[in-house]
């Protein structure tokens, strides 16, 4: 245990020498004006713009934040063997009618949206099937596919939250 007790010591040591320092903000590179910065975050991100209102933009990221938790929940039970708990937390990610509904108008003003988006629900699916069946190696390797999905829209696709959809 001491060479663990040692680490949090450096860390917390670490952390208070500089976390706890109160500096002023490095100034931004756009001369100081935050909208300035933004517009050059994205510029220099060249995903594909995912236009929102900032209500669906809030909405989405909401979601994102709700499957990440149930993915943190379904880690945590495949780690004890419930196979119940397993199945629960990835019906939250699955498929529906309405959250196609929900992927389809997201995703309307960004091609190839939708379609990511219905894979990570329908990869979820199989999490659940193999969850029923108690078959430990199959959960993983349905989440690995489900945790790539997520990797390959976050990687392809940025929000862009706009005033007025395009019609």
């Amino acid at each position: 245990m001491k060479p663990l007790a040692a680490v949090g010591v450096v860390v917390l040591v670490a952390c208070q020498t500089t976390c706890g320092r109160q500096e002023a903000p490095a100034p931004l590179a756009s001369g100081g004006r935050a909208s300035n910065a933004l517009e050059e975050l994205d510029r220099l991100d060249q995903r594909k713009p995912l236009p929102l209102l900032p209500m669906m933009a809030n909405h989405q990221k909401q979601s994102m934040r709700e499957h990440l938790a149930a993915v943190q929940e379904l880690v945590s039970a495949t780690a004890t063997g419930d196979f119940g708990k397993v199945a629960q937390a990835a019906q939250r990610m699955g498929y529906s009618k309405t959250m196609a509904q929900t992927c389809e108008h997201m995703g309307a003003g960004a091609l190839g949206f939708t379609e990511q988006a219905l894979a990570f629900h329908h990869s979820a699916d199989k999490i659940v099937l193999a969850a029923q069946r108690e078959d430990l190696p199959a959960v993983l390797s349905a989440l690995s596919e489900t945790l790539a999905t997520c990797t390959a829209c976050h990687a392809s696709y940025k929000q862009s939250v706009v005033a007025k959809l395009a019609e």
